[in-house]
């Protein structure tokens, strides 16, 4: 029996007080004479609360088995703060979600962000990941590549800046999801325009240098779909061979992989139509950026099993997009659901 594995899910409903924590941070960097954000106290219960009303609700509802969790992804503003900010949050947001994780094992996987701050060297963000991975037990990590919020002031992905963050996530043998965040920009809308611009950005990136020749074992998800590299892939062979880059399929489609944040069945056909099935994992980011319900159909926007149902794919297919690939692309997932005799 295949197992509905959601590789995109974000703690959007975590509990005021964490959200309070925040505010005190920030308000305290901007004025030190405030006082510092005070310890956060958060039950159990006030967690299983957060969980039970949306994300676990859904799962149920959805027929779906668990999902891949990180912490709210907008809400990691790298751009807010400096450094020792921004670690002191990462930490207690993935602290948060390993509370999660451990409430729900069968449930909830955790992934982590990253204390990335714009200008700062990786070695806090690698430090965070290693501590995450060996011992919190997590799977991968969210990576921004525009931690200034918009402006887009760091290097490209393909630069060597990046080069210990990748190291570290080989010998680990753990994915990245490229992630950005809130937008500082009033041009770039978070979700609608940021999100977007982000995701194809990044796949215009690694299409014009030779990463994977470097890290031939590193793997990457470029989430809501690809952005608008499906819609544009003829552009984007084109755009390889004029700049005498192998075909896309061998130079980057080995080691990049998409997911299935498409918000209608027009989007999951075109994205199942031109993309190898090999290189696409089930994810909905459930109560996150696209909460509503669509009128022409009366079923969530971020219901995306019903447009991959819809599909009528073949057993070995739907085996693939729904379990095999997430497990193959997160090999520590994979190992734990092995331990547990899934």
């Amino acid at each position: 029996m295949t197992l509905i594995i959601d590789c995109h899910g974000h703690y959007t409903t975590a509990p005021e007080p964490h959200q309070e924590f925040r505010k005190q941070q920030l308000a305290h960097f901007e004025d030190p004479t405030l006082p510092p954000p005070t310890p956060v106290n958060i039950s159990d219960d006030e967690i299983r609360d957060s969980l039970e009303k949306n994300q676990l609700r859904l799962l149920r509802e959805r027929e779906a088995d668990m999902t891949i969790f990180s912490p709210r992804a907008s809400a990691m503003a790298h751009h807010q703060g400096d450094e020792q900010v921004s670690i002191a949050w990462t930490r207690a947001c993935n602290d948060l979600i390993k509370r999660c994780v451990d409430l729900y094992p069968d449930q909830f996987i955790g992934v982590c962000q990253l204390p990335q701050s714009p200008g700062q060297s990786l070695k806090a963000p690698v430090e965070e990941l290693e501590r995450c991975v060996t011992e919190l037990g997590f799977v991968g990590c969210n990576l921004n590549p525009d931690p200034s919020g918009g402006h887009w002031t760091s290097n490209p992905l393909t630069d060597k800046y990046w080069y210990p963050m990748f190291e570290k996530m080989v010998e680990l043998d753990v994915p990245a999801m490229i992630h950005v965040s809130g937008s500082c920009n009033h041009n770039f809308h978070a979700t609608g325009a940021h999100y977007m611009n982000a995701d194809t950005t990044a796949f215009m990136q690694l299409l014009q240098g030779d990463l994977f020749k470097d890290f031939p074992d590193l793997r990457i998800i470029i989430p809501h779909g690809g952005g608008a590299v499906p819609y544009h892939w003829g552009r984007y062979r084109g755009l390889a061979d004029m700049l005498g880059q192998p075909r896309l399929d061998e130079h980057l489609m080995k080691n990049v992989f998409f997911d299935t944040c498409v918000y209608h069945q027009p989007g999951i056909n075109l994205l199942f139509e031109v993309i190898d099935k090999k290189n696409i994992l089930f994810g909905s980011e459930m109560v996150g950026a696209v909460r509503g319900i669509d009128p022409e159909t009366g079923h969530y926007f971020d219901d995306t099993k019903r447009y991959v149902d819809a599909l009528n794919l073949s057993d070995e297919d739907r085996h693939a997009i729904y379990e095999g690939n997430a497990r193959r692309v997160y090999p520590r997932l994979d190992a734990a659901l092995t331990a547990r005799g899934k």
